[in-house]
């Protein structure tokens, strides 16, 4: 079933992603471009994504050392009043 008619995105296309590390809306966009045309699709991405298409958020949940850490860092985004280096 089609999640994102605008650019033709399936169900399994947003798992296959979340598979390799996709857990997030914004990640998913990255991934596909998913959700970033008209936007109708945000809220069933999310709903996939909160019913288990991510595993590694999963294991994350569960209090996994080492899950996520890396990618968590990279994709956070800046704290109001820090300075670009």
């Amino acid at each position: 079933m089609y999640v994102c008619s605008c650019f033709g995105i399936t169900e399994q296309q947003v798992r296959d992603h979340a598979d390799k590390g996709a857990c997030t809306p914004r990640q998913i966009a990255s991934a596909c471009k998913a959700g970033t045309d008209c936007g109708g699709c945000v809220r069933r991405i999310q709903a996939l994504l909160g019913r288990g298409a991510c595993p590694r958020r999963e294991l994350a949940d569960q209090g996994e050392p080492g899950v996520l850490g890396a990618e968590v860092t990279l994709l956070a985004a800046p704290s109001p009043g820090a300075r670009a280096a």
